[in-house]
C-alpha cells in the first residue's frame, strides 16, 4: 500500500504494487467527482459504496463577498461572443465558459432527478463558490507538490465506467453525444483527486489522536454496549448557515429546515428533497446517504436526533456547525460490539490490468483458463500468480496475507466473502484491474489490544475528519485573494 505526504494510506495504488485495500483514510476520494465532472449530469450512475466516510456533515460556510448578479434577459445587453474573466482566485482566473458549462452540466442533473429547478441567479452563485473553493484547493495541492499519476488516474476512469456498466470507450463515446470533452473529463477527475488527497492530508495533520482519547473511547464503549454495537445508516440534507449568519438569516434557514422536515414526514420522495434543498457536497449524487457504520462513528448530534426513531423516521432539524440537518433512518440493527473477534480470510489472486494490448474480455478469457488449468490440476495457482499477476504480490505467488473484513475494495470482498476455502472465483472485475482470487482458509481471530487501539484511533479520527476540514477550508478561503469582475453571462 503506498503512502501520502501525511503517512497515511493513499487511496489509489503505486505502479509497482497495485493495493486491494481500501483504508478508512481514503473516504470520498471519488464521490467528489460527481459535481466537478458532471458524470452525473451525464446520466452516469455514482456508486455511494465508494465512500466510507460522512459526506456533507459539515462544508465550510462561504465568507466571501457576492457574486455579480448575472442580468436578466430584459437587462441583458448583447450576449459577449469571446470568453472573459468572472473571478480571479490569487492570481488564476475563472472563465464565463467555465461557469456557463458548469450550470448547463447542474441544470442537466437537477432535470433528469425530476428536482424543482432552482432560479437560474441562485444556481449561478453556487456554481461559481463551488469552483473558487476548487482553484484554492488545487492551488494548496500544487504547492504542497501533491500529484497524481496516470497510472491511478487510469484506475479512477475505469472504475467509474465500471460502476456504470460500461467500458472506458463506451463512457467516452456517452460523454462525447452529451457534449463533454473526454480528455477534460480526465483532467477533471485528476483535479478532484488532487483536492481529495489534500483534503486528506490536511484532515489527518489536524486531526490528532491521544492514547487519552483512545482511553477514553474504550471506556465509554464498555459503559454503552448496545449503543457502541448499534449500526446505523441514516440519510441527510443539510440546509447550510453561513458563517457570520445574522439572526435573521438563522431564523430564515431553520424555518425552511422546518418546511423541507414537515415534507419529509408528510411522504415526499427523501432523495428528491435532497437533490432539491440539499448544500451538502455529494449529496445530490448520493441521495444524501451517509452509510451503514456503528453508532459511535456517527456525529453524537445525529444519534441522539434518531435514538428513538424507527427505520424510515425523519428526524430534526437539528443545528450543528454547519447548518441545520433533516434526517432519515434508513437502516438501523444491533451489530457485534467491535475490537473483540474477527473472521479473517486469506486468499491469493492474479491481477490482469486491461490495457490498450489486453481488453477486459481477453483479460476475462485468460483467467478463465487459468482457472480450468488449476481445476484440472494442469497448473498451480501460485505459479501461474508468479508468471503472469500484475500486482506487487506476484511475487509471493498472490498471497494476499490474513485480512479483516472491510480490508479489501467492496467488489474484490464480494466475490471473495462468496467462496469457501479452495474454491477459485470467475474472473472479477474491479476499479484495478480483473482477478482471479482463490481462498485458501477462514479463522476467527481475536485482535491483540495494539490492533484495537489502532482500529479505535482511525475511528476516532474518521469522526473528527469532516470538522478538521471545515476549519481548514474556512482559514483556507480567509487568506485568499477573491477578486470577483464582470457578471456572469
Amino acid at each position: 500500500m503506498t503512502k501520502s505526504l501525511s503517512g497515511q494510506p493513499d487511496c489509489l495504488p503505486n505502479p509497482t504494487g497495485i493495493s486491494l485495500r481500501l483504508p478508512l483514510a481514503c473516504v470520498g476520494a471519488l464521490l467528489v467527482l460527481a459535481w466537478t465532472t458532471g458524470a452525473a449530469a451525464q446520466g452516469l450512475r455514482m456508486s455511494p459504496g465508494l465512500s466510507g466516510s460522512s459526506p456533507g456533515l459539515g462544508r465550510a460556510p462561504s465568507t466571501a463577498a457576492p457574486v455579480p448578479a448575472a442580468p436578466s434577459a430584459a437587462q441583458a445587453p448583447t450576449q459577449r461572443s469571446a470568453d472573459y474573466i468572472v473571478v480571479v482566485v490569487n492570481s488564476e482566473p475563472i472563465t464565463n465558459n467555465e461557469i456557463r458549462s458548469r450550470v448547463l452540466r447542474a441544470e442537466q442533473q437537477i432535470s433528469q432527478q425530476g428536482a424543482a429547478m432552482p432560479p437560474r441567479d441562485q444556481l449561478t452563485r453556487q456554481v461559481v463558490e463551488r469552483l473558487i473553493n476548487e482553484k484554492l484547493q488545487l492551488q494548496a495541492a500544487k504547492e504542497g507538490g501533491l500529484k497524481i499519476e496516470d497510472i491511478a488516474l487510469d484506475q479512477a476512469e475505469r472504475a467509474m465506467a465500471q460502476q456504470n456498466r460500461m467500458t472506458v470507450a463506451e463512457m467516452h463515446e456517452r460523454l462525447k453525444r452529451d457534449g463533454v470533452d473526454p480528455q477534460q473529463f480526465r483532467e477533471d477527475i485528476r483535479n478532484q483527486m488532487l483536492a481529495s488527497k489534500l483534503r486528506e492530508r490536511e484532515a489527518v495533520v489536524r486531526t490528532p489522536i491521544s492514547e487519552l482519547d483512545i482511553d477514553d473511547f474504550i471506556r465509554e464503549q464498555k459503559g454503552d454496549s448496545a449503543l457502541a454495537s448499534q449500526e446505523l445508516n441514516i440519510a441527510h440534507i443539510l440546509i447550510e448557515v453561513p458563517e457570520n449568519a445574522t439572526e435573521a438569516q438563522v431564523a430564515s434557514l431553520r424555518a425552511k429546515a422546518d418546511m423541507v422536515a414537515g415534507r419529509a414526514r408528510g411522504g415526499e420522495d427523501f432523495n428528491k428533497l435532497v437533490v432539491e434543498f440539499s448544500d451538502a457536497p455529494g449529496a445530490k449524487n448520493n441521495g444524501g446517504v451517509i452509510g451503514l457504520r456503528t453508532a459511535d462513528r456517527y456525529p453524537p448530534l445525529f444519534v441522539t436526533a434518531t435514538q428513538s426513531l424507527k427505520v424510515g423516521g425523519i428526524g430534526g432539524p437539528v443545528r450543528s456547525a454547519a447548518g441545520f440537518h433533516v434526517l432519515k433512518v434508513l437502516e438501523k440493527r444491533q451489530g457485534k460490539m467491535a475490537g473483540t473477534t474477527v473472521v479473517q480470510s486469506r486468499a491469493r489472486h492474479i491481477l490482469l490490468i486491461p490495457s490498450s494490448r489486453l481488453s477486459e474480455s481477453s483479460a476475462k478469457e485468460q483467467l478463465a483458463d487459468y482457472k480450468r488449468r488449476v481445476q484440472s490440476g494442469q497448473a498451480d495457482f501460485a505459479t501461474l500468480a508468479k508468471e503472469h499477476s500484475q500486482d506487487g504480490s506476484a511475487r509471493e505467488g498472490g498471497d494476499l496475507g490474513w485480512a479483516n473484513p472491510g480490508q479489501f475494495v467492496p467488489e474484490f470482498e464480494e466475490a471473495l466473502n462468496r467462496l469457501k476455502p479452495g474454491e477459485i472465483s470467475d474472473p472479477v472485475v474491479s476499479r484495478f484491474g480483473v482477478h482471479l482470487i482463490q481462498l485458501e482458509e477462514r479463522r476467527d481471530y481475536t485482535l491483540t489490544e495494539r490492533e484495537q487501539r489502532e482500529l479505535v484511533r482511525n475511528i476516532l479520527r474518521e469522526k473528527r475528519m469532516e470538522e478538521a476540514y471545515v476549519a481548514w477550508a474556512q482559514e483556507m478561503r480567509a487568506r485568499a485573494y477573491v477578486e470577483y469582475r464582470d457578471p456572469p453571462q
